[in-house]
């Protein structure tokens, strides 16, 4: 597979040269980006999934709902339906995609909203909210947010990557440029400063720009259809983990360095569980799965001993408090004006 990428470089060059022309297009106000009278805030990623967005998106919300009005809005990856949606609680993850309907669930005073076009979602939100979140819209240029987060992983920083489709790069790196604050997600948890120092040096930061370092926190307890339970219930018990995501390493290591027993399904990210693979599933005796999949398996597969296991992102360095501030700030300063 490898091979086959880096065969596919020219292509790589000429996708490169053509959302990079598209950025100067922006940069020099050719096409038009959209600015607002509120607070958008866009988290997104220069690569293909897997920087930890959702968790991010969950963090803000819990960051900013006691203070405004809170809106999502998102494309709804994979939905069935079309147009504008402000998602229910009662929605499935078919009509609203399942990241938007783990935001509503998980978050029921906030709206939620899906929508392809993010100037009509923005429109339509802008009369009930305070505070827009952008979910996965850094390149989404017809939106001037007021602030961009971008996030990169520890293990696959995009300064390392190349262009799609010889690496997953949805543009050039020097796309960074944009971001306000540059987050480094998944980083391990015992990780000596000097490592999170060096990256500080090899990212081309420019003036104004600010880097955090962030790692995944696992919730001890996992939640299923009728009950609660510690997550050490799992400890003596043979499991099958369920993963449609983009990158289910992390989860796998936690649960193999806390010495938990199970054999792994992996699927690919927002895979969608076919007649035949519910079957499959439903003689598994006990499963535990992602949050995010969890929207998706709850209504198809009919089995009370299906539970799954939150994530949390959680700032490095005791630099969560200044992180938190920065953000307001930037809120603040445009609400002002």
């Amino acid at each position: 597979m490898k091979m086959v990428r880096k065969l596919l470089f020219p292509f790589a060059v000429l996708y490169g040269w053509v959302t990079g022309f598209r950025n100067y297009l922006y940069n020099k106000n050719i096409l038009e980006s959209k600015k607002y009278n509120l607070p958008i805030i866009c988290v997104g990623n220069l690569s293909v999934g897997g920087t930890g967005k959702s968790p991010m998106i969950e963090f803000l919300i819990e960051t900013f709902q006691d203070d405004y009005k809170v809106a999502v809005l998102s494309r709804g990856y994979k939905r069935k339906t079309s147009g504008y949606l402000e998602v229910l609680p009662s929605h499935t993850a078919e009509e609203t995609g399942d990241e938007p309907l783990q935001f509503k669930k998980k978050f029921p005073n906030s709206i939620v909203a899906v929508c392809a076009d993010r100037r009509t979602g923005i429109e339509q939100l802008q009369k009930k909210a305070e505070v827009i979140l952008l979910d996965d819209a850094f390149q989404h240029r017809k939106v001037k947010a007021d602030t961009n987060i971008l996030l990169t992983p520890f293990h696959d920083l995009y300064i390392n990557d190349y262009m799609l489709p010889t690496g997953n790069l949805r543009e050039p790196r020097k796309g960074a440029g944009r971001a306000d604050i540059i987050v480094v997600t998944k980083c391990p948890k015992k990780v000596p400063y000097s490592k999170l120092q060096r990256i500080e040096f090899v990212i081309p930061l420019q003036n104004l720009q600010k880097i955090y370092f962030s790692s995944i926190g696992y919730d001890d307890t996992i939640y299923g259809k009728t009950e609660n339970l510690p997550l050490n219930y799992l400890k003596d018990k043979k499991f099958t983990l369920v993963t449609g995501i983009a990158n289910p390493s992390p989860l796998v290591e936690f649960l193999n360095e806390e010495g938990f027993q199970f054999e792994h399904d992996n699927y690919a990210d927002h895979h969608n569980f076919s007649a035949e693979e519910i079957k499959k599933l439903s003689k598994k005796e006990l499963i535990l799965t992602t949050e995010k999949d969890y929207m998706r398996l709850q209504n198809k597969l009919n089995k009370f001993a299906l539970y799954y296991l939150p994530i949390t992102t959680k700032i490095k360095n005791d630099q969560e408090a200044f992180f938190k501030e920065a953000i307001h700030e930037r809120v603040e300063a445009k609400l002002r004006n």
